[in-house]
């Protein structure tokens, strides 16, 4: 009887979509601090009654894990894609910004080493890297691009300001008691990189036999097919010049952002590449 109730347990989970299998794998993220708050709750952006915002992210309750394809120059490992950030966007999709400028914390990397997260520290060495060399300035700063007739316009503003002071559930009040300054902080970088190395894009689409050229080109349906069957949901593509150089995968939260369960969502709103003829330029 035990083994059928495992051979049962085993054949559901083989069943469940990659998005829930991922969701779960979430859950298990490394964080320096606990939130309290479980991962069974609702999920953002669908409530229909007044929610306790430690647990439960408002008015941010779509988040975006938004990463980087840089060939020119290159910016990070060849084979690898690299981290542009995390938004909680409201559910329509419009979003707030620098929400406490008295949380716009500076040398993340000490902030980062001084709470026992230099794991996380080192990762983001190598896959959180600004085009311009400066690290420490793109953990602090941001690229939000708005995609407007075509055209890429950027607002440059501190990453954690901008983002991460808007997250309702890491809010300081929110916190354990005790908790050190930055805490909160340190707990957002640890979840972005946790769900970056959930969210594999470059190897996904290199799965599906989509790898970088200098000559080949691709319809957006491939790619979307290629990370649906990776990831379970379709995330958004951006091109610049017809080259391919941002994806956009989106997320229900249940939870807080410390250590909550990230549901991936098909993308709701539409990137900028054009249906056929994206490059996937190699980083030379």
């Amino acid at each position: 009887m035990l083994l059928g109730a495992l051979l049962s347990a085993l054949a559901v989970l083989s069943s469940a979509s990659p998005a829930r299998q991922l969701s779960g794998l979430l859950q298990k993220r490394s964080a320096s601090i606990s939130s309290g708050c479980g991962t069974s709750g609702t999920p953002s952006c669908t409530n229909t009654t007044a929610m306790n915002t430690c647990c439960f992210e408002s008015p941010g309750g779509l988040l975006l894990l938004t990463q980087f394809w840089d060939f020119n120059p290159t910016t990070g490992p060849t084979n690898s894609w690299t981290i542009h950030g995390l938004w909680p966007d409201h559910c329509d999709g419009t979003f707030d910004s620098n929400c406490d400028p008295s949380r716009d914390y500076t040398n993340i990397a000490g902030l980062l080493t001084d709470q026992g997260a230099s794991d996380t520290l080192a990762f983001m060495q190598t896959y959180w890297k600004n085009i311009n060399g400066n690290d420490e300035q793109l953990w602090e700063v941001s690229q939000k691009g708005l995609y407007v007739a075509a055209q890429l316009l950027i607002i440059r503003k501190h990453e954690w300001a901008t983002h991460g002071t808007c997250m309702s559930t890491l809010h300081t009040s929110c916190l354990p008691p005790g908790s050190p300054t930055g805490a909160e902080a340190v707990a957002f970088y640890q979840t972005v990189v946790g769900l970056f190395k959930n969210f594999d894009i470059y190897n996904s689409l290199a799965a599906a036999g989509i790898t970088p050229s200098t000559s080949a080109t691709y319809s957006l349906s491939t790619l979307q097919s290629a990370l649906k069957t990776a990831f379970g949901v379709t995330p958004a593509f951006y091109c610049s010049s017809g080259s391919l150089n941002q994806v956009y995968v989106y997320f229900h939260l249940q939870g807080s952002v410390i250590d909550g369960a990230f549901d991936p969502i098909d993308a709701p709103f539409a990137g900028s590449c054009s249906s056929s003829g994206i490059k996937y330029p190699p980083k030379s």
